[in-house]
């Protein structure tokens, strides 16, 4: 009568257990599709190479590329992984391993997969300390939307009285580059969903989102403007060509590029004004790692604000 009554306790069972095989917990892709192509796993035990380190991941990010990667839509064709494959490229955590860094607090890039993992291995060069006082979460939120928006918000060369309208202002990049645009004195127009009031003429346009809405808010620079696309929420990019910015004079100054060592500079920086209070990533959802499937269904749905991060329970 007991079984009878309770027919999913066998489920129940293997579900408290499925992570406690030898083995690294992993969420795996084995093909490209809808989000429930990523699924649990176990993988082997990660070993360091030459210069590298094994970080024990706490958190990693999830981004709305990942979420076009596991559709077989990249951007480009080139960030189509090798199947099977782990996705994630950002994350935070404790070094595990024997090396100098043992024990800190780190965050680190992993060159586009094997982040959605329980541990994972990067080179000893990619590896960012976490400055005291800022949390871990935090910090893993902050190592790729933070450069970028400090990158961007760089180009665009912010000043004191001008007007910049922010494009998905409601995403991880966009919450900090409002932060960033009135940190430095600047007229904010903040955009999310689907609010499209009109604004009037703006002096800068950081464009998250692409396709026609990126070209209608390009349409609103004046002259000398510039104009910063920096995401295809909408699934392209804006059709802002060389000729038409030139006819416009508007300047269009695109993504966050630069070497790695530049790059880790910007994201050691955007650390540590958050460290400084200065600087606040929106962390608006987690997901326990086996529900990475949960956390790009609602990336999709568009059913998430600010930073979206996996946890791995202990």
């Amino acid at each position: 009568m007991f079984w009878r009554a309770c027919p999913d306790l066998g489920s129940l069972r293997e579900e408290s257990f499925r992570w406690r095989r030898p083995g690294v917990r992993a969420v795996m892709m084995r093909e490209f599709g809808p989000p429930e192509v990523l699924e649990p796993a176990e993988v082997a035990e990660v070993r360091a190479g030459p210069d590298e380190v094994v970080i024990g991941v706490e958190f990693a990010n999830v981004t709305f590329v990942e979420t076009q990667v596991r559709a077989g839509r990249p951007p480009h064709p080139s960030m189509l992984p090798a199947l099977p494959a782990i996705l994630g490229n950002g994350v935070g955590g404790t070094v595990s391993d024997s090396s100098p860094w043992s024990g800190l607090q780190v965050v680190a890039s992993l060159n586009g997969t094997g982040g959605y993992a329980e541990r994972a291995v990067t080179t000893a060069s990619q590896l960012i300390r976490i400055p005291d006082g800022l949390a871990t979460r935090d910090a893993v939120a902050l190592l790729a939307d933070g450069r970028t928006a400090l990158a961007l918000a760089g180009r665009a060369e912010l000043r004191p009285g001008k007007t910049v309208l922010v494009e998905a202002a409601g995403g991880g990049v966009g919450t900090l580059l409002v932060q960033v645009a009135r940190r430095a004195g600047a007229r904010v127009v903040a955009l999310a969903g689907q609010q499209r009031n009109a604004v009037g003429e703006v002096d800068v346009v950081f464009d998250g989102v692409g396709g026609d809405i990126g070209l209608a808010a390009f349409g609103l620079l004046g002259t000398g403007g510039r104009f910063c696309p920096f995401g295809m929420a909408s699934g392209r990019f804006a059709p802002v060509t060389p000729e038409l910015a030139q006819d416009r004079q508007v300047t269009v100054r695109t993504g966050a590029g630069g070497n790695p060592a530049h790059l880790a500079a910007l994201a050691r920086m955007a650390l540590a004004e958050a460290a400084a209070g200065r600087l606040r990533p929106v962390i608006g959802q987690e997901f326990e790692l086996a529900d990475a499937a949960r956390a790009h269904a609602a990336i999709e749905a568009r059913e998430t604000v600010g930073k979206t991060l996996l946890t791995v329970p202990r």
